[in-house]
């Protein structure tokens, strides 16, 4: 007993130590494990530069979203299927990350540049109620649209070779929302079309970008 006795305050010093250095510890290792799982997730390489046109009119390039984590879309204004079926997904994710206390930003390309003018789009904006605080509607000329979604994005879009330019059934383009993380670099494609997994695993992976050290 007397042993016990001396023993005893070494004894909670020592379980006082250990608890302070779990305290000190435990953000750091926190932060490493969210590195490590931020960089198993895919790698599709960078996304190149683009210069298009904001609904507001004024100049927007991949340089504006450099340092912000950000997700995609691809629709057009006139859409009466999926398009406004992925506006509202969208809008879910905004509405999530935001509760979330995530820090993310929303960009959405039109694929039918000739027709949605930023007129257009800042029409589409408040019909669907779209936060445009972090939220920018894009278009610009057909080219550029054409070389940043198929080649910078890799998403598919385009009009059948036999339509009229009034014919907007034949313009098509791809259903998935894409992560790009805040160097640029293309990170995930999300089918968000079908079930709420592709939601789910969207913002499960930007939590992970976003928790993770630079």
């Amino acid at each position: 007993m007397p042993y016990l006795r001396k023993s005893l305050p070494w004894l909670v010093l020592a379980g006082a130590l250990a608890v302070a250095l779990l305290f000190i510890a435990g953000p750091r290792i926190q932060r490493e494990r969210a590195r490590i799982a931020a960089e198993n997730l895919p790698l599709y390489g960078p996304l190149p530069r683009f210069e298009l046109t904001a609904q507001t009119g004024r100049p927007f390039s991949d340089a504006d979203m450099r340092g912000h984590l950000y997700v995609a879309d691809f629709f057009f204004t006139r859409c009466p299927t999926v398009c406004p079926m992925l506006t509202e997904k969208m809008l879910r994710v905004q509405r999530q990350a935001r509760e979330q206390g995530l820090d993310l930003r929303f960009a959405s390309f039109s694929v039918d540049p000739r027709h949605d003018t930023p007129e257009r789009l800042t029409t589409y904006a408040r019909d669907h109620r779209i936060d445009t605080s972090n939220w920018t509607l894009l278009t610009g000329p057909l080219d550029q649209v054409e070389t940043t979604v198929l080649e910078g994005f890799r998403v598919m879009m385009g009009r059948d070779a036999d339509a009229g330019e009034d014919d907007f059934f034949s313009v098509f383009h791809g259903e998935h929302f894409v992560l790009v993380d805040a160097r640029g670099q293309l990170r995930g494609y999300y089918r968000v079309t079908e079930g709420e997994g592709g939601l789910e695993a969207l913002l499960r992976d930007a939590r992970l970008l976003a928790q993770a050290p630079e």
